[in-house]
C-alpha cells in the first residue's frame, strides 16, 4: 500500500506548528515537527521528507542552513520557507538559495494549501529523452544553460532570462516550465511591447460584464488563463511605469482584481520575465521601477548569443537544415566557414533565415559560401549597435565564455581555473557567483 507523502515542519513557535500539522493531517499528510534548525538537520539525516517547511527565523539560527542541509543529501528535499510578512530580503535570499517557494507570515492556510499540493507534483530528473536537449550546441556555455535550466524548473522563484533577440529566451523559458512541476498547467506568452497601453489592465487582469463600453461578457485576463501555470512577460522592459505599479501588486498579494469588480481573485502563477534591454540600466534612468525589478529579478539566466559559442554553429546549422526540409542538403567547408565568421546580430533567427535563403538558391544538395550571401564580417573594433552594446551585457557574456573555458580546460577545478584566468582564488568566486555559474 503507498504511504502518503510525509511533511517536515520547521518552526519555534508550538502554536504555528499545530495550526499547519492540522491543515496537513486533513489532507492526509504525515508530519513531523522540529524546533530548531539542528533538531531539523538530525530528522533530515534519518528519514526522508516529501517537502520541508521551515521560518526563516529560528533560535539556534536560519532557515537558510535548512535549506543547505535539504539541499546536500543524496535525495535532496525541496524546502519551501516561511517569511515576516513585508520582508522581501528573506524571500529572495531563500529562494536564490534553492527554496521551493515561500509564505509569507501570518500564515493563510488556502495559500499553504496550494503551495503543499504544488510542492508534490516536483517531477524527479529525467533520466533519458532531456527536453533541454531542444537548446542545441555541446559549448560549454551551452552545457551550463541547460544545466541551470534544469535547477530552476525546480523551483518557484521567479526567473528573468536576458539576452540579445534571436538568442532563445522564449524556449529557455518554456523548457523551464515543461521540466517543473506546473507542466500540466498553461504556458501563457505575453509581448509586453505589442499591447496599447489603454488596453493593458484589461489584457492582464481581465474584466466583468458592463465595465466599460464594448464589455459584453465577463472575461479573464492572461494571469486567470495561467492560473496553475507560467506566465511569460517577454520585453518586460517595455511595461509602462503605470502598469508596472499594477503587476508589483499582484506579484505582492497574488490576487488580481478585473476592471468593474470589487472583489480581488487569488491567482496561483510563476512568474518567468524577459528582455534584450539591460534592466539594471533602465532602473537608474528612472524608466523601470526597482521594487519590480528586484521581484523579477529574483534569479536570472543569460541567454549566449550565437557569435559566443561559433563552435556550436555547424550543428545548429544541421539541426535547422533538417527542420527546413533539407535533409540531404549540406553545406560545403567554405559555407560552414563563413557562418562561424559571421558575427550574426539577429542570432539563431537570423541564421535560420539565412539558411532557408540559401536552400532555395543553392543548386543540388550542397550550399556554397555564395548561397549564403553573407554580408562581408565588420572589423573586431566595430562599433555596430546591437553586437557590443549594452557594454556590461556583452562583457558580461565575454567574462562567462572565458571562465567556462577555463573551468573545461581545468576539468572543473576551480584553483586551476583561476591559475589560467590569472586572477586570485577568491575573484574567480566572486565571478562564479555574480555570473550564476554553478
Amino acid at each position: 500500500m503507498a504511504t502518503s507523502p510525509r511533511i517536515l515542519l520547521v518552526d519555534d513557535e508550538p502554536d504555528l506548528l499545530d495550526l499547519m500539522e492540522l491543515t496537513l493531517v486533513k489532507m492526509g499528510l504525515e508530519t513531523d515537527r522540529a524546533l530548531s534548525v539542528a533538531e531539523a538537520q538530525e530528522r533530515l539525516s534519518k528519514v526522508h521528507y516529501d517537502l520541508c517547511l521551515t521560518d526563516m527565523r529560528l533560535t539556534d539560527g536560519e532557515g537558510l542552513d535548512v535549506i543547505a542541509s535539504a539541499s546536500a543529501l543524496p535525495r535532496p528535499v525541496p524546502v519551501a520557507v516561511i517569511t515576516a510578512f513585508g520582508n522581501a530580503g528573506n524571500a529572495v535570499a531563500a529562494l536564490k538559495a534553492g527554496a521551493f517557494d515561500y509564505l509569507s507570515k501570518p500564515v493563510a492556510l488556502n495559500q499553504l494549501r496550494t503551495l503543499i499540493k504544488s510542492a508534490l507534483k516536483i517531477p524527479e530528473p529525467a533520466q533519458s529523452d532531456d527536453p533541454t536537449r531542444q537548446l542545441i550546441g555541446e559549448s560549454a556555455v551551452m552545457q551550463d544553460i541547460r544545466t541551470r535550466i534544469t535547477k530552476l524548473a525546480r523551483t518557484q522563484a521567479p526567473v528573468h532570462i536576458s539576452g540579445e533577440s534571436g538568442s532563445g529566451k522564449e524556449l529557455a523559458a518554456r523548457l523551464i516550465h515543461q521540466l517543473g512541476n506546473r507542466a500540466e498547467g498553461a504556458f501563457v506568452a505575453v509581448n509586453c511591447g505589442a499591447i496599447p497601453e489603454t488596453l493593458m489592465e484589461s489584457e492582464f487582469f481581465g474584466y466583468r460584464k458592463g465595465a466599460f463600453t464594448g464589455a459584453d461578457a465577463d472575461r479573464n485576463g492572461f494571469f486567470q488563463a495561467a492560473d496553475g501555470g507560467t506566465l511569460f512577460l517577454d520585453e518586460v522592459a517595455d511595461l509602462p511605469l503605470s502598469m508596472q505599479v499594477k503587476l508589483l501588486r499582484v506579484l505582492q498579494e497574488k490576487k488580481v482584481r478585473k476592471i468593474g469588480a470589487t472583489l480581488e481573485e487569488p491567482v496561483d502563477v510563476r512568474i518567468i520575465s524577459a528582455t534584450h534591454q539591460n534592466l539594471s540600466t533602465l532602473v537608474e534612468t528612472g524608466h523601470f521601477r526597482q521594487d519590480l525589478y528586484y521581484r523579477l529579478n529574483v534569479i536570472d539566466l543569460v541567454m549566449p548569443s550565437l557569435r559566443d559559442r561559433s563552435g556550436d554553429i555547424p550543428e545548429m546549422a544541421r539541426f535547422l537544415l533538417n527542420k527546413l526540409g533539407g535533409n540531404q542538403v549540406k553545406l560545403d567547408k567554405e559555407a560552414e566557414k563563413s557562418l562561424r565568421a559571421y558575427a550574426f546580430p539577429g542570432n539563431v533567427r537570423e541564421l535560420e533565415n539565412t539558411l532557408e535563403r540559401a536552400l532555395a538558391l543553392c543548386e543540388g544538395q550542397l550550399i556554397t559560401a555564395d548561397d549564403l550571401s553573407l554580408a562581408p564580417s565588420l572589423p573586431p573594433d566595430s562599433d555596430t549597435p546591437g553586437t557590443k552594446y549594452p557594454l556590461q551585457d556583452y562583457l558580461d557574456q565575454m567574462e562567462r565564455v572565458a571562465i567556462l573555458e577555463a573551468l573545461e580546460q581545468t576539468r572543473f577545478n576551480k584553483t586551476a581555473a583561476a591559475r589560467v584566468l590569472g586572477v586570485t582564488f577568491r575573484s574567480l568566486r566572486y565571478r562564479l557567483e555574480r555570473l550564476g555559474i554553478e
